[in-house]
């Protein structure tokens, strides 16, 4: 038998339904797209100082896996969001994408079904589905994009997107940033340097030509002109975490010198929790700190929480504990309402000592 020289590896290639087709499927509504050009309008202006009275925060989920548990979560984020609105800007953090350090669940995008079978076409339709519930509920939602075929079936319901410390020194993903539509948020190296991310800014803010795909699905040469809005986020890493002051003037030093003027968001999990869960609280409260002393450099927080405290493994075929993270561990929505209402007092607490002296 001849040798093959081409897909030696490669078990199957299977057509993907197209952008378009699960778009027509699954259209836009006007509530949906105003709750995302809104917010995006919102972030731009905390990003640019425009809004110096609320901070950024973008919590939820490490990972979505049921489709009922996250509608739960975000009527109740929405209720927190609509209390707190003078002084925090809540968007809820909806990732169907997960990158791994070996192999594990890939997320809901790459296996819907949690079986292993990888049925990527429904994963599209569902992540979709999931998005333009969420948003039509009036909460804006943000992710994690790791494939760069991925923003074609659901980036026009994102009002924020981060990329991750595995990518952040990407070019694909540097280039695919440079031509998404909403603020993008680019995190430090997982050995907690900072210099990828720095170089990722300045990349992602210039015009690119490269492969992707379109609206049809067709492989095409992608041209953009460069995303404005993008910043850092400093989420710890080699076994140390990097939210203090000195990590934090750091990151703004390192930005005024590639002439970028942009403020930090602080990722209160991963390496600033040391991977204790329980520990993005006292994380919070730090930075939340920083900021009434002065440290207006400071963007807002990353949190990871859901239905109920802490994490679970998965594995095909296993039974599933409600409200539980498959991914990282995740603070409790009890403990995440309290904490959301604490930071937004701080804030109000320091507009009305501001108030007072002048």
């Amino acid at each position: 038998m001849k040798e093959l020289i081409n897909n030696k590896h490669v078990i199957d290639i299977k057509e993907l339904v197209t952008p378009r087709q699960v778009k027509e499927k699954l259209p836009m509504t006007e509530v949906a797209e105003r709750v995302v050009i809104e917010s995006r309008h919102a972030i731009q202006d905390v990003l640019y100082g425009r809004d110096q009275h609320r901070l950024l925060v973008v919590v939820g989920p490490c990972s979505i896996h049921d489709p009922e548990q996250a509608y739960t979560y975000a009527e109740s984020l929405k209720r927190i969001a609509d209390t707190t609105k003078d002084h925090l800007l809540i968007i809820m953090r909806t990732y169907f994408e997960k990158p791994r350090t070996t192999v594990g669940w890939k997320g809901l995008i790459n296996d819907p079904h949690l079986d292993g079978s990888c049925d990527i076409a429904t994963g599209f339709e569902l992540a979709r589905t999931i998005l333009l519930n969420i948003n039509n509920m009036g909460v804006p939602c943000g992710t994690e994009l790791l494939d760069p075929v991925t923003p074609q079936y659901i980036s026009d319901l994102l009002s924020w997107a981060a990329i991750g410390a595995r990518t952040t020194e990407s070019q694909t993903h540097r280039e695919m940033a440079s031509g998404l539509s909403m603020p993008i948020g680019f995190k430090n190296g997982t050995d907690g340097s900072l210099q990828g991310a720095l170089n990722a800014m300045v990349a992602a803010s210039h015009p690119h030509s490269f492969v992707g795909i379109n609206v049809n699905g067709v492989t095409s040469i992608i041209k953009t002109n460069g995303n404005p809005d993008r910043h850092i986020v400093l989420r710890g890493g080699g076994g140390k975490t990097n939210y203090g002051r000195e990590h934090i003037m750091q990151a703004l030093e390192g930005l005024v010198k590639e002439d970028i003027n942009r403020p930090i968001m602080i990722d209160c999990s991963h390496g600033n929790s040391d991977k204790d869960h329980t520990r993005q609280i006292p994380v919070a409260h730090s930075v939340l700190k920083q900021h009434c002393e002065g440290q207006k450099g400071i963007l807002g927080l990353l949190l990871e929480s859901n239905l109920k405290p802490g994490k679970q493994s998965w594995g095909k075929g296993k039974t599933l504990e409600y409200g539980i993270s498959i991914t990282d561990a995740c603070i409790s929505l009890e403990d995440t309402e309290t904490l959301l209402y604490e930071l937004a007092e701080g804030l109000a607490k320091e507009s009305r000592e501001k108030a007072v002296t002048h």
